[in-house]
């Protein structure tokens, strides 16, 4: 007979069975605790993401491989645990390739959905921009290591049916990688392939032919997250009385896309009209700070040495800095270009390049033209970020609920569907 112990969960007491997984503990009584290796039932178990950290007894450790004993104290929710785990989700998408706008798993992955729950806006740590190595060879798969957390997933569940392994792990230290055995991997049926993509939390596992199936809406988490809030920044409300708040916004190293959100709220811009007056900016064609702003909103990146200046100039002119866009927060698709030297890239876009004219053999240089830096950096680099938007582009709503609860001093609470970062 299965034997039930008592534990105290933050403070409140349960009945559990002895030598129970904390993790699946918890679960069972209606309490979340975030993972993103643990997926079923291994022995041992991986603990290898160590982002379901909480404390037992006082100390720190990982929910999934601490078995249940009687007169556990168990803390899960601390603003230090709750830092802790979003930290360690800062650092995955800082040290990855996790450019959510452009992967495939986007909708689909476990990392990209614990970071919408968590409503992490961007990374305290620098992007490493490491180019590891893609393998193309297996048959059914693609291995993108740049994506890839060694979870261990792959590894532990996925065999042939002879019982023979696919994935195992090469070299040590910060070059380890998954390495696929090719010719185990051509013996998987596509379903067995499948549930390889399927089973790794990132989109490190791709197969060929079977990418981009889901259209947005119908992507595992567009649809789980449909009735969910995402956890909103505290704002702090600028407070100034009988004036019309004054916001400008600019573009740097983007497309563009995040200033067509900006109109996206249709006849609702009229409203915000009423109370909000815009400046310099690419809407009102006013090239130059007329006034002290309240709100400057920025897209785009920090690619070349004019986008330095505007970006300073606006810190400077404005109360409040908002990064809104992929590219403003991380780099976006421009920083993709940090996989490689400036000259690699010049050259193949001036030189090399299958649009070059013939006989071409001169990079463009001159005064009047701005300097491209070696790399495109996230606005948060070059200058103090008071509040970050994901989104490629952000959602119209999340936009303008963050700027009105802003100017209005009053919580506009952010929906997980208008939370996005594709």
């Amino acid at each position: 007979m299965d034997n039930k112990v008592k534990i105290h969960i933050d403070g409140k007491e349960y009945q559990v069975l002895e030598n129970k997984k904390l993790v699946d503990a918890a679960k069972e009584n209606g309490i979340y605790i975030p993972t993103l290796c643990h997926f079923r039932e291994i022995e041992p178990s991986l603990g290898t993401c160590r982002i379901c950290t909480v404390m037992v007894n006082g100390k720190f450790t990982t929910s999934c491989t601490t078995k249940v004993k009687e007169g556990m104290e168990v803390v899960i929710n601390t603003p230090e645990l709750i830092d802790t785990r979003k930290a360690i989700i800062e650092m995955l998408f800082a040290e990855g390739n996790h450019f959510c706008p452009s992967c495939e798993k986007s909708g689909n992955c476990d990392l990209q959905n614990l970071a919408y729950d968590m409503g992490l806006t961007f990374s305290r740590f620098p992007h490493v921009f490491s180019n590891k190595y893609v393998d193309f060879n297996p048959k059914r798969m693609i291995m993108e290591t740049n994506r890839c957390i060694l979870c261990r997933r792959c590894v532990e569940e996925i065999q042939t049916t002879d019982g023979m392994d696919i994935f195992s792990f090469v070299n040590r230290g910060v070059k380890t990688r998954v390495h696929i055995d090719y010719e185990q991997e051509e013996k998987l049926s596509e379903a067995e392939a499948l549930h390889a993509m399927n089973i790794c939390p990132v989109g490190a596992i791709l197969v060929k032919g079977m990418i981009y199936k889901q259209p947005f809406g119908e992507r595992k988490y567009d649809i789980l997250g449909k009735t969910k809030q995402t956890n909103s920044p505290d704002i702090c409300a600028l407070k100034y009385e009988d004036e019309k708040f004054i916001v400008a916004t600019t573009s740097l190293a983007g497309c563009f896309g995040c200033h067509m959100s900006l109109l996206d709220i249709d006849t609702e811009l009229i409203d915000l009209l009423e109370i909000v007056e815009f400046n310099k900016s690419p809407l009102t064609d006013i090239k130059k700070f007329s006034k002290r702003c309240h709100v400057g909103l920025i897209e785009g990146g920090v690619s070349n040495s004019e986008n330095i200046e505007v970006l300073k100039e606006f810190r400077k002119k404005c109360d409040i800095l908002i990064a809104f866009g992929e590219c403003a927060i991380m780099g976006g698709i421009p920083a993709m270009r940090n996989f490689f030297s400036l000259k690699d890239c010049l050259e193949e876009a001036y030189i090399h390049g299958i649009t070059s004219e013939i006989g071409a053999n001169t990079i463009p240089n001159h005064e009047d033209i701005p300097k491209i830096l070696n790399n495109v950096y996230p606005c948060n680099e070059v200058v103090k970020i008071d509040y970050f938007i994901p989104g490629c582009p952000p959602n119209a709503n999340h936009i303008w609920k963050v700027v009105k609860s802003i100017v209005l001093g009053k919580e506009y609470p952010v929906m997980h569907e208008e939370f996005k970062y594709d």
